[in-house]
């Protein structure tokens, strides 16, 4: 237990004082003293173990020691002459003191007060410092629009401050109540758009739920985490604390701490610190998941803007677009640049065969294989109804000839579902290549492409030629 007294550093020559102090601390369960004859020792183990008071006789002991701004709280001992003794106390500017006749009573309560003014000092230090970690989040969060970034600095800043196994934000699935999202984590930037079943979570329920923090100091015996428990326990939880972030009254996600087995429970200023943070976060939170959405849904818009619906490849506004860039490309180098206009054969009979929904089955189909045919370099788009084209930089007519002919090959080995087994799909092309002495702009590259396919067609069909 004496490891675990305070210590009070004495120094005075009084005999008397001495006499006293000895049987006070002696039957003292709260302090121990050390008593000191040299100033100068006394000085230097002030330095190296700062006590929690001092005490000194006044007005001598008080002259000779002359602390500087460092020294821990003075408790001036007033004994024969309590005229020199005030005086010393006054110049030296300090708050407590006892008189002779000493009480020990007195003295119990002096060292009371400096208990709690420390205690005070301390927790307004910690105040300060949660106040200064706020604000600081606030400046960074505020700074960006980013939201990893946002989501990032929150956690890490909380990771910081508390000792914790797991610091993580959590979105949650306004469409499905029974999901949470982790979008951020401190442990890794990796670890994050990991969906997680709010009923294998009380914790998190419950604060979804009500609205306010939830905090468990023992998972092992909380009775709100008896259902999980037998999952949990191999995993050392000790202690977790869900924090909602709420924005307009809305629960848009939550703080998720948790620490294992052998670290500290939350202490009530790590979860006040934590609101905060929250209540801070809100606002850039909301703005960085509403930039994400709105970032997100432009996306899909460009997307369908330029996306047939039905086939998911490109669609005829995008292919003219990109026959732009393309073609002058071509004349401005005077590398070739062919044109591949194909359409499936008899798609009519499908669809008058087999229905129109299985018409359309048989069109995605047949524009996933040709995503996979395709090259990177090349620009591939449904032109309309069962008719698609291709572009192909850097390609000859020889060349493109060449790749008519392997795609006919795989589109006619191919067997599409939703059809008979032995019945097979074939297609006729039209090709067209820049430069030619016909084609002088890239509507007229289209056109010579086009009149390849209607000879290709009225020439009997399953067949490729060339402008």
């Amino acid at each position: 237990m004496d490891q675990e007294k305070r210590q009070i550093f004495v120094y005075n020559k009084d005999p008397k004082s001495l006499g006293f102090l000895r049987d006070f601390f002696d039957d003292n369960d709260s302090y121990e003293a050390r008593y000191f004859t040299n100033v100068g020792e006394l000085r230097k183990s002030t330095r190296h173990t700062p006590p929690y008071a001092l005490l000194a006789g006044a007005p001598k002991c008080l002259d000779r020691i002359n602390m500087d701004g460092d020294a821990p709280p003075i408790i001036a001992m007033v004994s024969s002459d309590l005229s020199d003794g005030m005086r010393s106390v006054v110049e030296n500017n300090l708050d407590y003191y006892v008189l002779s006749p000493y009480v020990k009573e007195d003295l119990a309560h002096k060292l009371n007060l400096i208990c709690k003014n420390n205690e005070c000092f301390e927790s307004l230090y910690r105040e300060k410092e949660d106040l200064e970690a706020v604000v600081d989040l606030s400046y960074k969060l505020t700074s960006t629009l980013d939201p990893e970034e946002v989501l990032f600095l929150t956690v890490r800043r909380i990771g910081e401050i508390i000792p914790v196994s797991r610091c993580s934000i959590l979105s949650v699935n306004f469409d499905n109540d029974k999901t949470a999202k982790v979008v951020s984590t401190f442990e890794s930037h990796s670890i994050k758009h990991l969906s997680l079943d709010i009923k294998n979570y009380p914790e998190i329920e419950q604060a979804l739920k009500t609205k306010e923090s939830v905090v468990i100091k023992d998972a092992m015996t909380d009775p709100l985490m008896e259902s999980v428990r037998k999952t949990i326990e191999p995993i050392g939880i000790k202690s977790i604390a869900v924090i909602p972030i709420l924005f307009r009254s809305e629960v848009i996600g939550t703080l998720f701490l948790r620490t294992t087995i052998n670290e500290h429970n939350f202490t009530e200023r790590e979860i006040k610190l934590c609101q905060r943070i929250a209540e801070a976060s809100a606002l850039s939170l909301n703005n960085a998941f509403l930039f994400e959405k709105i970032q997100s849904e432009r996306a899909e818009l460009k997307k369908l803007a330029i996306t047939d619906f039905l086939t998911g490849m490109y669609n005829v506004r995008y292919f003219y677009h990109r026959l732009k860039d393309e073609f002058s490309r071509s004349q401005r180098y005077d590398v070739p640049l062919s044109c591949l206009m194909f359409d499936i054969d008899h798609f009519k009979r499908i669809n008058d065969n087999y229905g129109h929904r299985a018409g359309d089955m048989v069109l995605r189909e047949f524009a996933t294989v040709l995503n996979k045919f395709v090259r990177k370099s090349d620009v591939l788009a449904r032109y309309g109804g069962e008719e698609f084209i291709i572009l192909l930089p850097h390609t000859t007519p020889e060349g493109a000839f060449a790749e008519a002919g392997r795609l006919a090959d795989l589109i006619r080995k191919h067997k599409f579902k939703g059809l008979k087994a032995d019945e097979r799909i074939t297609i006729s092309t039209g090709i067209a290549t820049y430069p030619d002495d016909r084609i002088d702009s890239k509507d007229s590259l289209i056109s010579y492409a086009d009149d390849a396919l209607l000879k290709a067609k009225n020439s009997g069909r399953n067949r490729i030629e060339v402008a």
